[in-house]
């Protein structure tokens, strides 16, 4: 690449990303979805005059932004939650995943003249995974169930891969000519059991390293980077599922996270990858309101109105499917299985509904409508590439902004916020620390009990974390949600948050007078940062 493309392309990835991070702010004031936000602006700058029109690889989108994007969402996954609510996760990333592009196969072939039935499959394929982060980022903020958040979650992880694989299959058929069921569902089922064993093997070498191998925070960090790659590549190297090598490997790492990382590589690893992965998901949600002009170019036979009323049409029979599928789904199984009855409470009336309207598109979508070569092998070229890119990124629009700003007030309106399957979290996170104060306690008793006696510092240790136990215990009786001692918890926060935020002033005087080394004064703000951190997450 000349060095001129070199620092232009540069120079184009450095003005999105500063665009990117001043949109987000003013999303924030907004109050609007951070992704919805981006998409429209892109939308909105790709009808700025003189501005490039800018084609992007699909490979970049692939290679460079899924595997962390997965991996992280593999990584902040609740195995328990993800193994707990399996049935519904499973059928929403397999079985609805086929049943929408099956769907779109058969109506988009009676539909659109010259759109074949492998044509449909692949189009199905495109846009039948919704969008994770969409979903998350929308619900950030407002209260919904955690069975919700963990169904969406755990979906978002495996319905990347059962499309990409329909979407393999039908792109070959389109290529070929000719397609077999048998082939396909067996090529499936290899490319998925495969591509979970390579992640698994994958992510146990990376444990040893990390485990056994003297690492420092910064190299650890640096591995949870390479991690995801390596599984990705391996897997596609082999044409077998990288998305679930991904997967699996990620929640294989994150589970056993405790064993392999200390405190300091656990704040530096966080801290680094919620950056990063913040800046990957907002620069793909402004390419794709930036893609509109190459959607739209080369539609061919087709008018831009016809395009539209087929996108328009197609985004409608995807909501509907989904909101179809969510009952059924949600409700049979309890009728036929006695033991689903009496384990799980029931998911009422608004769980699937909420479920069934958070089915929005994104990135994926748009990197499998991008990676629709532009010629077939005998040199033609590939049929209805145009309306199919098209047709995608309506859907996408449609999903991400009409059922994105329409969510907050859906879930309002159903009730679901008030809706508790466990305690209350703030009661949880309390009785969670009482449990570990008692249980150090009970070690310092047991195995320190000379040193208690002999030594000043342990036996004032032992008298702190009693009085942390007790503290704890009182806020659990706070939150009986008596209003008077509701208030007087909230106002014993302000006053901590208070104080600190004096001690940090003073360390600002302190550097000034130029006493103490730089070092030592910065140790000490961090310290009072992870104070703040920790004051802050207590319940309210």
């Amino acid at each position: 690449m000349p060095q001129t493309d070199l620092h232009g392309t540069i120079l184009l990835v450095l003005g999105l990303l500063f665009a990117m991070l001043l949109l987000v702010m003013l999303s924030q004031k907004l109050r609007i979805s951070y992704p919805i936000f981006l998409v429209l602006a892109g939308l909105a700058l790709s009808f700025v005059p003189g501005l490039p029109l800018l084609i992007i690889d699909p490979n970049l989108i692939f290679l460079i932004f899924l595997p962390p994007l997965l991996y992280q969402a593999a990584w902040d996954t609740s195995w328990q939650d993800f193994w707990r609510w399996k049935r519904p996760i499973l059928l929403l990333a397999f079985g609805l995943v086929f049943f929408t592009a099956t769907i779109v196969a058969y109506v988009t072939q009676a539909m659109i003249p010259g759109f074949t039935l492998a044509l449909g499959f692949l189009l199905g394929g495109i846009i039948s995974p919704p969008d994770a982060v969409a979903a998350t980022s929308v619900l950030k903020g407002i209260k919904v169930p955690r069975r919700v958040t963990s169904i969406l979650e755990g979906e978002s992880l495996i319905n990347d891969a059962s499309s990409l694989i329909v979407f393999r299959f039908a792109l070959a058929a389109v290529v070929s000519g000719s397609f077999s069921w048998h082939q396909a569902i067996t090529s499936f089922l290899l490319a998925s059991c495969l591509g979970l064993v390579i992640g698994l093997v994958v992510g146990y070498g990376f444990y040893l390293i990390h485990k056994h191998l003297p690492t420092t925070p910064s190299i650890n960090t640096v591995l949870t980077f390479l991690a995801p790659y390596v599984m990705y590549l391996l897997a596609e190297e082999f044409h077998f599922s990288g998305v679930l090598a991904v997967v699996s490997g990620g929640l294989m790492l994150s589970y056993h996270s405790h064993r392999i990382f200390d405190a300091d590589t656990r704040l530096q690893a966080t801290s680094v990858w919620s950056s990063v992965g913040f800046a990957l998901n907002g620069l793909v949600f402004i390419l794709i309101g930036l893609e509109l002009p190459v959607a739209v170019q080369g539609l061919g036979n087709y008018s831009l109105q016809q395009a539209i009323a087929y996108a328009l049409i197609i985004s409608a029979i995807i909501i509907l499917i989904r909101l179809l599928w969510m009952y059924p789904a949600a409700f049979v199984p309890r009728w036929l299985f006695r033991s689903i009855r009496t384990q799980e409470a029931s998911p009422g009336w608004q769980g699937p509904l909420i479920i069934g309207w958070a089915g929005m598109r994104g990135v994926v979508s748009l990197a499998s409508a991008l990676s629709v070569p532009l010629l077939l092998t005998n040199g033609e070229a590939f049929p209805q590439r145009n309306l199919i890119l098209f047709i995608t990124f309506v859907v996408i629009l449609v999903t991400l902004v009409f059922q994105g700003l329409t969510l907050p007030a859906l879930i309002r309106f159903t009730g679901v916020a008030h809706q508790e399957e466990r305690m209350p979290t703030d009661a949880q996170e309390a009785g969670i620390r009482l449990r570990l104060r008692h249980v150090a306690l009970a070690h310092l008793a047991r195995h320190y009990s000379e040193d208690i006696q002999h030594n000043e510092m342990i036996n004032a240790l032992q008298h702190r974390m009693q009085a942390e136990a007790q503290r704890t215990g009182n806020l659990l009786e706070a939150l009986d949600y008596d209003d008077s001692k509701r208030q007087a918890l909230q106002r014993y926060h302000q006053v901590l948050l208070d104080v600190l935020q004096v001690q940090r002033e003073e360390l600002f005087v302190l550097r000034r007078e130029d006493v103490f080394e730089e070092e030592m004064l910065r140790h000490q703000e961090a310290q009072l940062d992870l104070d703040e951190a920790k004051i802050s997450h207590m319940p309210h």
